[in-house]
């Protein structure tokens, strides 16, 4: 992958319409993929770990922080957080691929100062089946 603006990476969650809504204006984001190995190390693998190949858990993760660009995004987010539901998600890498599926929301803070707007901080877990797109 080539360099990107990190600005570029977003997270976006569907408005129920099919449509996916950017959540807000990021100040920071990050994006972490996962795996969980099954180990399958016996006496046969002359003392090194071995891992079955393709088994194991996939998990995705993410966590952003900014200000949320409208109430209905921020309706939807917190719903969710305080019903510990799903929220139907597409996280896109600029000019590489997009994440779309299930995730939890596992945090959701929300912090301002007198002369700054409210900010949010999230953090979301896949909470099932993922499919990519290339861009």
């Amino acid at each position: 992958m080539s360099a990107q603006k990190g600005k570029e990476l977003l997270l976006a969650v569907n408005d129920g319409t099919g449509t996916y809504e950017t959540v807000g204006g990021f100040t920071s984001n990050d994006f972490d993929i996962n795996g969980q190995a099954v180990d399958i190390t016996s006496k046969d693998s002359g003392g090194f770990r071995a891992a079955l190949d393709g088994g194991g858990i996939v998990s995705i993760s993410t966590n952003a922080s900014g200000v949320f660009m409208d109430d209905e995004s921020f309706e939807r987010v917190h719903a969710a957080a305080l019903s510990n539901s799903h929220l139907d998600c597409r996280i896109t890498l600029p000019d590489f691929m997009t994440y779309t599926g299930p995730f939890t929301v596992t945090s959701l803070s929300l912090s301002g100062g007198i002369e700054d707007a409210v900010q949010y901080s999230i953090s979301l877990e896949s909470a099932g089946v993922i499919t990519t797109a290339t861009i």
